[in-house]
């Protein structure tokens, strides 16, 4: 089991600190006073004895750790991976077994806006917010790069590691989707304006696939800034304004034709005025200019008798 490359439970023992707290610090210097005190006249046992409990007391003060929720021990025995402990409080270890201490706590990170192509290559820039942890301590204490002198984890290195990563994620997924849907004869094409719930799970599986070589999990990714490219935004904001002057021209349109319909078949039901073919024509034209104005229109009247 210990040569995979993989975390796993340590199985060496882990005794209570605080009865180990009474064995240093009350069992051995009582000894010490036992051996002065029993042993005044014999010299050569007091030489023997007394450095042997002297030594014990300092093997003993070495291997106290305090362990909170969250937190691990990765337990090195002369550079041999034992497992790692999870026990939460206070324990004692042997002292030849060096633990490095290793945060499973929920990190969050945010991705500044980078510049990418969309897929109809327009420039657009993209940033997200990312929350992930430390999945797997062997992974990240071993596979990773990121160990300071002391042999704990350098974090601006691990922090530097999940940037690139997401980074590279980041530019993957959104090279496969468009800013906005310009074929409406594709109206459910996923995009990134629109459909932020899809882009958001491909984008959090892609990170995790990157990140699982160091033993890193994400826990959430979400996008958190969208927008044109400088050099583009004028032209696509012209262009949003034309197709929302399009859309309203054609709600005005069909409104006003719907009210000219109403008009005309009030004016027959109720039997007020029979009109030709080419007086209909003429009160349509007129309806539909007054209607479809995007000003006042004055009407002029026909005095003529």
């Amino acid at each position: 089991m210990e040569s995979e490359n993989r975390e796993y439970e340590y199985g060496g023992r882990v005794i209570n600190g605080f009865a180990m707290l009474f064995w240093t610090f009350i069992v051995v210097p009582a000894l010490v006073v036992a051996c002065l005190v029993g042993l005044n006249d014999n010299l050569l046992l007091q030489m023997i004895f007394v450095p042997l409990l002297v030594l014990l007391f300092i093997f003993g003060c070495a291997g106290y750790f305090t362990q909170q929720p969250n937190e691990a021990r990765v337990m090195i025995f002369f550079g041999k991976y034992k497992g790692t402990c999870k026990k939460v409080g206070y324990y004692w270890v042997n002292p030849f077994v060096s633990r490095h201490k290793v945060s499973l706590r929920i990190r969050n990170m945010d991705i500044d806006p980078i510049k990418v192509n969309d897929k109809t290559g327009n420039p657009v820039l993209i940033g997200m917010v990312l929350v992930w942890k430390i999945k797997d301590t062997y992974r990240v204490t071993f596979d990773l790069d990121a160990q300071s002198m002391g042999g704990a984890i350098n974090m601006q290195s691990l922090n530097s590691f999940v940037n690139i990563q997401s980074d590279a994620a980041l530019r993957e997924v959104t090279g496969h989707f468009a800013y906005d849907n310009e074929d409406s004869a594709n109206p459910d094409e996923l995009t990134l304006r629109g459909s932020s719930s899809e882009i958001n799970e491909m984008l959090e599986r892609k990170i995790n696939e990157r990140l699982a070589m160091a033993g890193l999990e994400v826990v959430e990714a979400r996008l958190n800034y969208l927008a044109y490219a400088p050099e583009i935004a004028a032209v696509m904001l012209r262009r949003q304004q034309a197709a929302a002057i399009i859309s309203a021209r054609e709600k005005i349109v069909e409104g006003a034709v719907s009210m000219v319909r109403m008009a005309l078949n009030s004016l027959e039901d109720n039997d007020v005025v029979k009109l030709s073919n080419d007086q209909k024509a003429s009160m349509v034209g007129n309806l539909l200019a007054v209607l479809c104005a995007d000003e006042p229109l004055t009407p002029t009247l026909n005095a003529n008798v």
